[in-house]
């Protein structure tokens, strides 16, 4: 028997802050370190003069437009249909790749996955969940939605705790994962009215605790934390904001002159301690929803946060992740309507 072809992931090289230069770089390392094969997309004037003479394992697909962060993600996805995140997610709808990469215009890589990707039956709006770190806890915590629905029904709430409890068994390694509703009090009774609906809706889903409040992100609370996209995208940003201003806080104590030669030793062993938290070796959040794998990474993704987003998209495919969720709504479904 032949052994199983690499995947290969298709990497939008257009997109984010240090594109094409670190997306080329990060492409260069993963397809070493991860046994995988990459398809980058996009202007191949941009990409080729940066890749290294022996870039086997890699390929250039063509693509004469590009989606900027600024661009209003559907209507961009629309009109710029020769645009690099556009036809990343072709190659994967038309098996020329296992799965996506991108680290532009997250409502644009969204917008590409789903309409050229189309819904999981049963799913009516996707939903983005990012794994936040447990400072000292050895474990990660899902988030979802993180941005890619703000205004949900309740009813969507339920889907994507669906979804995200199979997705943890996965990306976290957890067997029975705890799930809780993000709300403003414990009590089953706060909240506003869509947490109010979708508490009563989540109290049949297998896993579910009840409310969760802010400060039960990234700590050794429940696995999957539920919101809506416009509070989880708030309180993603309000975590990274807050652990940025800490760690400048703490560094600026120790430049202070008292402390001398130790703190050049405190800041390696604080560097060493917090390498889970930083965003670089996160790796990247799959898209909830989808029938395929889209990974979609932070804007100012370096060449190591590449490397780490197509390792959970390689990951994501070897353990067939869609058609795990796809069951995981289908069974729901079995069981609702009976």
């Amino acid at each position: 028997m032949e052994p199983p072809a690499r995947p290969v992931i298709a990497l939008d090289a257009m997109g984010g802050d240090r594109a094409p230069q670190e997306i080329v770089a990060g492409a260069v390392r993963a397809v070493h370190e991860l046994d995988v094969d990459i398809l980058l997309v996009g202007r191949p004037s941009d990409i080729e003069p940066l890749l290294p003479d022996d870039a086997a394992g890699i390929s250039v697909l063509g693509a004469s437009e590009v989606i900027a962060m600024h661009d209003e993600p559907a209507s961009a996805v629309r009109s710029k249909r020769d645009s690099s995140i556009v036809r990343a997610a072709e190659a994967v709808r038309d098996g020329k790749a296992s799965a996506m990469v991108g680290a532009g215009n997250t409502g644009a890589t969204m917008a590409a996955a789903l309409l050229r990707f189309g819904r999981i039956s049963g799913v009516a709006r996707p939903a983005i969940a990012v794994p936040l770190p447990v400072p000292g806890a050895n474990r990660r915590q899902l988030l979802v939605d993180a941005g890619a629905t703000v205004d949900p029904e309740a009813v969507w709430l339920v889907q994507w705790a669906l979804l995200a409890r199979e997705y943890a068994r996965v990306r976290l390694g957890v067997d029975d994962p705890s799930i809780g509703l993000l709300s403003n009090g414990e009590e089953a009774g706060k909240g506003d009215r869509l947490r109010k609906e979708a508490f009563g809706l989540l109290a049949g889903v297998k896993g579910f605790t009840g409310n969760v409040e802010g400060g039960d992100l990234a700590r050794p609370s429940v696995d999957v934390i539920v919101t809506d996209g416009f509070t989880g995208n708030v309180a993603l940003k309000t975590i990274e904001g807050a652990m940025l201003g800490l760690a400048g806080l703490v560094f600026s104590v120790l430049d202070e002159p008292e402390w001398g030669e130790m703190a050049d030793r405190l800041k390696l062993r604080m560097l060493e301690a917090a390498s889970d938290l930083l965003p670089d070796n996160t790796g990247g959040a799959l898209l909830l929803g989808v029938k395929g794998v889209c990974i979609i990474s932070h804007g100012s993704s370096s060449a190591a946060a590449i490397v780490n987003a197509v390792r959970v998209a390689r990951d994501s495919v070897a353990a067939d992740v869609v058609a795990r969720l796809t069951t995981a709504i289908a069974e729901s479904e079995t069981l609702h309507a009976g």
